[in-house]
């Protein structure tokens, strides 16, 4: 499951970091993989007119307002390797909320740390149960990734279920999107992202701290992974810093609070 992940994580990171906005068809299995040109001079990204289109046709988001400095920080899981209890230490002092995307293996392997995220005020999210290609499953076995972590989440932790979801390797096509929305998720993407995976392969609290920096937008929705150990020494200076250029932390609700009144006014 690991390698497969870093592979489809690798593919997107090059996608980004070559500078392209990915063409979302692929043959016949209209399969998406995430990608799009990276953010320069607080300019927001953009995924493209047609990816923008069918998001907002199911609700997804991956950025927020362009003109008002907010950042949303998001965390996927897959494994634990020892820097989350760091994390969460930094979020804590600097009363930053975060949304953490877990797998089943991570709930399963993690539950003590699952629940401090919990009693700390920081949403959980879906990254399905066993980190597959979504795309490839039917639509029992696509519900069935979701409801089995929301079973387990609801066993371990007493809290009921999520609400928004984030695809693998970020691989999704039109029927995972509508899916999601039916069963009651939102999926959540992301505006900034890097290559954070590699928990043996480090390249300093400098790496993690400029690509934040050098990315970072109004509306940003931040994808980091809680593995690496730049992430987890990064941060701290990272949150101060981007404070003193006058950006501020708020959770996910309030994005998609956002999005919504935003909707409303449109309609």
């Amino acid at each position: 499951m690991l390698k497969q992940h870093s592979i489809g994580v690798a593919l997107a990171a090059f996608i980004m970091l070559a500078g392209l906005i990915f063409n979302p068809f692929v043959a016949d299995a209209e399969e998406f993989h995430w990608g799009f040109k990276r953010a320069t001079n607080g300019v927001p990204p953009s995924a493209g007119a047609a990816l923008d289109q069918l998001l907002d046709k199911h609700g997804a988001i991956y950025k927020g307002k362009p003109d008002e400095k907010i950042v949303y920080l998001t965390f996927d899981n897959g494994y634990e390797a020892g820097y989350t209890e760091s994390i969460l230490d930094t979020l804590q002092k600097e009363k930053a909320p975060a949304t953490f995307f877990l797998t089943g293996h991570y709930l399963k392997s993690a539950t003590p740390l699952v629940k401090r995220m919990i009693k700390d005020g920081h949403g959980i999210g879906n990254h399905s149960y066993d980190h597959p290609n979504l795309t490839n499953l039917s639509d029992q076995k696509l519900t069935a990734e979701w409801t089995k972590f929301d079973d387990l989440l609801r066993e371990l932790t007493g809290v009921k279920r999520t609400v928004y979801t984030r695809p693998p390797e970020g691989v999704f096509n039109e029927k995972v999107l509508a899916k999601g929305n039916e069963l009651g998720y939102r999926h959540i993407f992301w505006s900034i992202a890097y290559i954070d995976w590699h928990k043996d392969k480090p390249k300093g609290r400098d790496y993690a701290y400029n690509e934040l920096m050098k990315q970072l937008h109004p509306g940003a929705v931040i994808l980091m992974h809680t593995v690496s150990p730049d992430n987890a020494e990064a941060l701290p200076l990272f949150i101060k810093d981007a404070k003193k250029a006058g950006y501020s932390f708020r959770s996910l609700d309030d994005l998609v609070l956002e999005y919504e009144n935003i909707n409303s006014i449109l309609r």
